[in-house]
């Protein structure tokens, strides 16, 4: 991993102080989810080896899987060309989708609508109660 100075330099931040991050299978490439960081996320992410977001609708940190389990360990980062969204290869403790799918990205368009791949991990139900 770059040095969290180098990275943290590096990005751009949008106005509201976040870039998209999205989380991505390190064994399948499988896309699992993709949410905001802030510069504060981002570091402890890049301290703890697990990744951390912001919330932007309850306007707080976040650390993937402190309540469901589910956590993600980083095994790489990359940053795009742009420098505004990052891309972190992780290792999947479970379903990455509040819904219980194991990516977020479950849905697949189908001529007239949507067909869901794969199914439920776990129950949101019981996870979020």
């Amino acid at each position: 991993m770059p040095s969290p100075n180098a990275l943290l330099d590096a990005v751009a931040f949008d106005d509201d102080g976040l870039v998209p991050a999205i989380a991505q299978d390190a064994e399948t490439d499988q896309v699992l989810m993709m949410a905001y960081m802030t510069a504060d996320t981002l570091q402890e992410t890049l301290d703890t080896g697990r990744m951390v977001y912001w919330s932007r609708s309850r306007q707080e940190r976040w650390v993937k899987g402190q309540t469901s389990g589910h956590a993600q360990g980083v095994e790489e980062v990359r940053l795009d060309c742009d420098g505004d969204t990052l891309l972190f290869k992780v290792q999947q403790d479970g379903g990455a989708c509040h819904t219980g799918f194991r990516s977020c990205f479950h849905r697949r368009g189908d001529g007239d609508g949507w067909t869901v791949d794969g199914e439920k991990v776990f129950d949101p139900d019981a996870v979020y109660e």
